[in-house]
């Protein structure tokens, strides 16, 4: 973030709210423009320069920031998709808007069930999530277990993946058909405020590997997936850390069990 950015917040941002609203209002108001609209937009301009032609082994946030690593690969059809998750007792989470994202936050405020709680949106292959499931941790909307899928066809992973083309690829593939979903897996678990844009976001568990194992552990013990395989990611990361993760960079993939 530099220096100009906090310039534009300190000396033009909130002397204009400043002048229009109370005090604390005032104070409010600069940090809703700058934490959902300066700094993003700062932070996007800063990485269009910093990130040129890199190929992730990670989901990017709104911001562009690096986010989820992808961990997971599961191969089958939606409906298969599906079901296995159901198997599971996992469950589809509803899409993010108005009325499911004013839901989550009183939820989360007031620590109410929301079984189907909507995700974050974040963006694979140039696109946000096709589908994402999650099963509660105590009954709890800040506490969950929840993945994030992608779904990218069979035709396509043959491409070459160190193409920049190959990750912006915008085009959902018939879901109908057979098709590789390409997850996320992480565990949420209480508030946290996202790096560099201080939005309120869910705080997540670092150790993504456990996650992964997890998922796919909870999906072998109803027979929802065959043989696992380990597989290196998109980009060769080692042992090491992706935003504020800890991954091995490798990704579980399995076959689902046809529906």
């Amino acid at each position: 973030m530099s220096a100009a950015t906090v310039w534009i917040i300190a000396f033009v941002v909130f002397p204009v709210t400043d002048n229009h609203l109370p005090w604390f209002l005032a104070v409010a108001a600069t940090y809703g423009i700058a934490a959902y609209g300066v700094l993003p937009l700062a932070v996007r301009l800063g990485l269009k320069f910093a990130q040129s032609g890199h190929v992730p082994a990670y989901t990017l946030t709104g911001d562009s920031l690096p986010g989820d690593p992808v961990n997971l690969v599961l191969g089958g059809t939606l409906a298969d998709l599906r079901a296995a998750f159901a198997r599971a007792g996992w469950v589809e989470a509803e899409a993010l808007g108005l009325a499911t994202g004013w839901r989550m936050v009183t939820s989360f405020v007031f620590n109410r069930p929301y079984p189907t709680a909507p995700f974050s949106k974040l963006f694979l292959f140039g696109r946000g999530q096709d589908i994402g499931f999650q099963k509660a941790i105590d009954n709890s909307p800040r506490k969950r277990h929840h993945v994030r899928f992608w779904a990218l066809s069979i035709a396509e992973a043959q491409e070459d993946r160190t193409r920049l083309t190959f990750w912006l690829n915008q085009t959902r593939p018939d879901v109908e058909l057979p098709a590789y979903w390409v997850g996320a897996a992480t565990r949420d678990t209480g508030f946290a405020l996202t790096r560099l844009t201080f939005k309120v976001t869910h705080a997540t568990d670092a150790d993504t590997n456990a996650e992964r194992d997890f998922v796919l552990d909870e999906l072998a013990a109803v027979g929802a997936i065959g043989a696992v395989q380990r597989l290196a990611a998109g980009e060769t990361v080692g042992q090491g850390k992706v935003n504020h993760y800890v991954t091995d960079g490798e990704v579980g993939a399995a076959p689902l069990v046809a529906a």
